[in-house]
């Protein structure tokens, strides 16, 4: 009994020998010397931080408690250990917007190492300095190419109407994942030309639907966990991507299938710009940002529409009065779309409150000092997005869903749902355009109800825990 007893007190003296090393050091490297200048904050336990608190999910409506606690003690600028990193945090539009605006002069992208190994090198995401204006510059062309084509409008119009069909005599719907696969689809149908229900497309789908889950999971790279899944994922979509590639490289040589002029694929992208890699990951880009980040919009919208009856109904006379211009089965087209002034109000109040993106990873490359803070070359930078577009001293009632707030035009001065500077998303005009096609189309033929007590949460990524089921009910109202 004694023995064990000495083995047990060895033990805690052992532990508590550790402990006691692990706050030295924590002190010593990390609070003793820290530059003056910093902003008030804590840097939490030793090596972790404060990260697990950080990564709390909480619903995307409101900042969580983590931010909201720290805010309410520190200000809107706060210092933390993040990531395994000393993190300056910014709750502030002012700094935010500083920090965005000096993309490649004073800071610049920087993602953990699991982010990185799980999107690949090339990703736009990652690539810094004239790799990061080289490959934005591409993306860009080729989703203002193949938003520009005269029969863009029609396949997604087509593509809606399918959707819609799809779902007669259905009385209930996963909303998510009807979503995912819609967005999925569309991306499929416009940057690779395949159509839905191809062996290689629903291949691609279940690729990227492992891959996702692999990318938001706790990064332990062991074969039986989703990170793991993930990677390989990764390997078979490049590997698809790239004979998808090649075979419509030796189509081109041989002048099969003549590839039409305005094929997005024609103009410096299989010319010899880029690098077999390069153009696979360009293509990775386009479809999982055109993917996740448009169903996500989507999911949000049904979700928010069911809040706010009154918005809902003022939409759908919106969109009653647009169909009573057009006959019967008529595609909507770039004029129509322009007459859709209340749906973008609702779209972009949708993206103030949802908040598909909570935060943005940036490091600062120099010493740098703005509204009296001191930000030391190397720390790491997280602008909170989410925390200015529900800050109450910006927005009034900001947790309210009002697409009425849009009337004012200095609103959108006050909201950076997808990022900026020279880092704004490539293709935020053309999900907002999908967005309002899929609900003129929804609106028109459904009402719909939530099934379950379901929210958007933030893990940090956007997730609907039970998948959004709604319930949905033909609508039988005349135009």
């Amino acid at each position: 009994m004694m023995i064990v007893l000495l083995q047990l007190m060895t033990l805690a003296f052992l532990f508590g020998t550790v402990i006691f090393v692990l706050i030295f050091i924590h002190q010593f490297f990390f609070v003793k010397h820290e530059p003056k200048g910093l902003p008030n904050g804590s840097m939490g336990l030793p090596f972790v931080g404060e990260t697990f608190g950080f990564f709390t999910p909480h619903k995307s409506f409101s900042i969580g408690d983590f931010l909201h606690e720290r805010r309410s003690r520190y200000g809107k600028v706060f210092k933390s250990y993040l990531f395994g990193s000393p993190t300056i945090v910014s709750c502030d539009l002012e700094f935010n917007t500083f920090v965005l605006q000096n993309e490649g002069k004073l800071f610049q992208s920087s993602y953990p190492k699991p982010v990185r190994d799980i999107l690949g090198k090339h990703s736009l995401i990652l690539a810094t300095g004239d790799l990061h204006k080289k490959f934005r510059s591409i993306e860009v062309g080729l989703i203002n190419k193949f938003k520009c084509k005269p029969d863009f409008l029609a396949c997604v119009d087509k593509l809606c109407s399918s959707l819609m069909e799809s779902w007669r005599g259905n009385q209930v719907v996963l909303f998510s994942k009807e979503a995912k696969q819609f967005t999925f689809n569309l991306m499929l149908m416009n940057v690779l030309h395949m159509e839905p229900g191809e062996p290689l497309a629903l291949q691609l789908l279940e690729d990227f639907l492992t891959f996702m889950k692999g990318f938001v999971s706790i990064p332990i790279n062991l074969p039986w966990t989703s990170y793991a899944k993930a990677l390989k994922a990764r390997t078979r979509i490049s590997s698809t991507l790239k004979q998808v590639l090649e075979d419509r490289k030796k189509r081109e040589e041989l002048g099969i299938n003549g590839l039409a002029k305005e094929d997005i694929f024609n103009e410096n992208f299989l010319k010899g710009h880029l690098s077999d890699a390069e153009k696979v990951s360009i293509l990775q880009d386009l479809l999982l940002a055109g993917y996740e980040t448009t169903s996500g919009l989507l999911s949000l919208l049904v979700y928010f529409l069911v809040q706010s009856p009154q918005a809902l109904q003022y939409l759908k006379n919106e969109h009653r009065a647009l169909r009573r211009t057009k006959k019967e089965g008529e595609p909507i087209n770039w004029e129509d779309y322009k007459q859709m002034k209340f749906t973008i109000m609702v779209i972009n109040e949708t993206l103030r409150c949802g908040n598909l993106v909570k935060f943005v990873h940036r490091k600062a490359i120099k010493d740098v000092e703005f509204k009296g803070y001191y930000i030391p070359a190397g720390w790491k930078v997280l602008p909170i997005l989410s925390a200015v577009h529900l800050d109450p001293s910006l927005h009034q009632n900001p947790s309210e869903f009002n697409p009425w707030r849009w009337a004012d035009p200095t609103t959108s001065k006050r909201v950076i749902p997808f990022g900026g500077g020279l880092r704004l998303c490539p293709g935020w005009e053309l999900a907002k355009l999908e967005a309002a096609l899929f609900l003129h189309h929804l609106v028109i033929n459904y009402r719909w109800t939530a099934k379950e007590d379901d929210h958007p949460m933030l893990y940090p990524y956007l997730e609907f825990p039970r998948g959004l089921l709604m319930t949905l009910e033909a609508e039988t109202s005349e135009f």
